[in-house]
């Protein structure tokens, strides 16, 4: 699944949204994922992201909110429809 430009401003303001919305910095959504704060700032920013790292950073951030108890900004592209074609894709492995 490869996002064009549109797409990727779009998932770019919706994980900021969601980032914003958990409470959590980029060094604790960073530690819950056993990677690097720049690789989650690499993310939020969508710089050429991996995209196994943009759906987990998707997931971790949607927990966060919900536990902080809020609602997440929907996504428009990484969508739990295409969770499954990503799943297949990329390998990813749901953080939540």
């Amino acid at each position: 699944m490869s996002l064009n430009a549109s797409q990727m401003d779009a998932t770019r303001r919706e994980l900021q949204a969601n980032f914003e919305r958990s409470g959590l910095s980029a060094e604790a959504v960073a530690a819950r994922l056993g990677v690097g704060a720049a690789d989650v700032d690499t993310t939020l920013q969508m710089r050429h992201p991996d995209p196994v790292l943009v759906w987990a950073v998707r997931n971790v951030l949607e927990t966060a909110v919900r536990e902080a108890g809020a609602e997440p900004v929907p996504y428009t592209s990484l969508t739990e429809a295409n969770r499954a074609n990503a799943e297949r894709w990329f390998g990813i492995v749901d953080h939540r």
